[in-house]
């Protein structure tokens, strides 16, 4: 009756140290997921950036100067 208990008792924790790996594999599975999200998000926010940056650039005008736009002008 002692071994059977034993064996038992060896069961249980085979299954609870299993349930715990799955738990941490799940735990990993998931930052992995996150880590990649967030990557992407960079990527795509970096590429946003630049093609804003390139859209609001000063113009040149025919002659090669920036364009002044309306700054730096008076209603006076």
């Amino acid at each position: 009756m002692a071994s059977s208990m034993a064996s038992w008792a060896g069961q249980c924790d085979g299954l609870q140290m299993t349930d715990e790996n799955d738990k941490r594999r799940a735990v990993d599975q998931r930052q992995d997921r996150l880590k990649s999200a967030l990557r992407e998000n960079l990527k795509r926010r970096k590429l946003q950036a630049r093609e804003r940056a390139a859209t609001t650039a000063p113009s040149q005008n025919d002659d090669g100067s920036l364009s002044k736009g309306t700054a730096g002008k008076n209603d006076n």
